[in-house]
């Protein structure tokens, strides 16, 4: 319990850092703008291809692959029932697709690794990481594409294009994720050099997203962090629905009791830390992005120790 309580405090403590020296003017929009890029183009993408080539091995992949199924299924349907929810809470329009994909999303790598592993130990990590490599493909796929179709307008008409569908699907953090996955399925050598560059530029990117969400409260104003029934519908998605959807998923997709409380609780984690990062780059509605993850991980403070006390 105190192991997963630190975790939680470091991130605020980062948070609370990025919001300080914006408010010593150490950062401004530009500085916002130009971190923003670092990440989503440069540090994410080494993160996540060492994420899969440190933390899996070939032969315990295929192992673990038929796990996948589970938190695979349990996306699709909670993306779903975030359709149904978008209209019993009447989000607008414009919010729809930022709604949809926090709704659906969870932070599996910046919070929920840690709190996995400190609630569950090392041992669990790979069963995180199964729903992980779901969670990435929906978040930097679908996810993406509902972010940037709220700039577009829901009203416009939906065409399909190869070329759109190309470009959404090779956005630098998913080809850094499916090189990692090619790379430890093809088991080809891991090069020190490029290892320890992953490494140092991949570590970049927790600190600087969590200093960005300090910089766009700065910016944005604590008055217009609100809490209103979009933020309950999004905290709703995260916490219950999603969580819910996994258990009564595994009485018809079953898996082991272990992996089954590691793919709970990976999936009723706050919103992912980019939202904010992702909603100011495609034109989104950054301030609903930024309130609903503030008061995401706020309410997780109370929601673990709910989740510790009925499944640990």
């Amino acid at each position: 319990m105190v192991a997963t309580y630190l975790n939680i405090l470091v991130i605020f403590a980062m948070i609370i850092i990025g919001y300080i020296l914006s408010a010593k003017k150490w950062f401004n929009n530009k500085m916002i703008d130009a971190f923003s890029k670092l990440v989503l183009n440069i540090a994410l993408p080494l993160n996540m291809y060492l994420n899969m080539i440190e933390k899996f091995e070939h032969d315990e992949f295929l192992t673990l692959a038929t796990g996948i199924v589970l938190p695979a299924v349990s996306i699709v349907v909670t993306f779903i029932l975030s359709k149904v929810f978008c209209s019993l809470f009447k989000v607008s329009t414009n919010r729809r697709g930022v709604f949809q994909t926090m709704f659906t999303a969870s932070n599996t790598i910046f919070m929920g690794l840690p709190i996995t592993t400190a609630v569950f130990g090392e041992h669990a990590i790979p069963y995180a990481l199964l729903y992980y490599m779901c969670n990435t493909s929906f978040f930097f796929t679908v996810g993406i594409s509902l972010i940037a179709s709220d700039r577009e307008g829901a009203s416009m008409t939906w065409k399909f294009d190869w070329r759109d569908l190309v470009r959404k699907l090779l956005n630098p953090a998913l080809v850094g994720f499916f090189i990692g996955l090619l790379w430890m399925l093809l088991e080809l050598p891991k090069i020190k050099p490029l290892l320890d560059f992953s490494r140092y530029m991949g570590g970049l990117t927790t600190p600087l997203s969590l200093f960005i969400i300090g910089m766009i409260v700065y910016q944005t104003g604590w008055k217009s962090i609100k809490f209103n029934h979009e933020v309950a519908g999004v905290l709703l998605g995260r916490y219950l629905v999603s969580p819910l959807v996994v258990y009564l998923l595994s009485f018809i997709i079953p898996v082991p009791v272990l992996m089954l409380k590691v793919f709970m609780l990976q999936s009723a984690m706050p919103v992912q830390n980019s939202m904010a990062m992702l909603a100011r780059a495609y034109g989104a509605d950054e301030v609903f992005a930024t309130s609903s993850l503030i008061y995401s991980i706020l309410s997780y403070l109370v929601v673990i120790i709910v989740y510790l006390f009925l499944w640990i």
